[in-house]
């Protein structure tokens, strides 16, 4: 709750300042910011901003990592790929998107669950394979008496 009051007292109720998410979460200091000079990347990561709201959402992402939702089940499967930092700021920007969209829209969050994510994500991965299988001019033939 008190994240909530923190990142709502830094943001406040009108959306109308920005004009996209990308816009909001640019603000917040939530996306990468790439220096770039000659075709040489001279600095990768983020900008340094102090907002208070910015810093809400990343505690509110840090709390997300024992969660048994569904995006704390994303926020795992990303610190494992990414690293802790880079999940933290990737779930305080999701945050940061979810909030944009409630505000704008009005409507109120519901989570599916971990299992749905669960799901979703094992059929992401099924498709891939089949994919490549495909690109391999190969085919995936399911075995009986296993489950999906």
């Amino acid at each position: 709750m008190h994240t909530a009051q923190a990142a709502l007292s830094g943001v406040g109720v009108n959306m109308n300042c920005w004009t996209s998410e990308k816009q909001f979460t640019s603000w917040l200091g939530l996306c990468p910011d790439h220096r770039i000079s000659g075709g040489k990347a001279l600095k990768r990561g983020t900008r340094r901003v102090v907002k208070r709201a910015s810093t809400a959402l990343r505690l509110a992402a840090w709390g997300l990592l024992r969660s048994q939702s569904a995006w704390g089940a994303k926020l795992r499967r990303l610190r494992s790929r990414l690293g802790v930092s880079k999940a933290i700021t990737a779930m305080a920007r999701l945050l940061a998107r979810r909030i944009c969209r409630m505000l704008e829209f009005g409507r109120q969050y519901v989570d599916k669950g971990m299992e749905h994510y669960e799901t979703k994500y094992r059929q992401q991965q099924l498709q891939w394979v089949a994919k490549q299988a495909a690109s391999l001019n190969m085919q995936l033939i399911p075995i009986a008496g296993v489950v999906n």
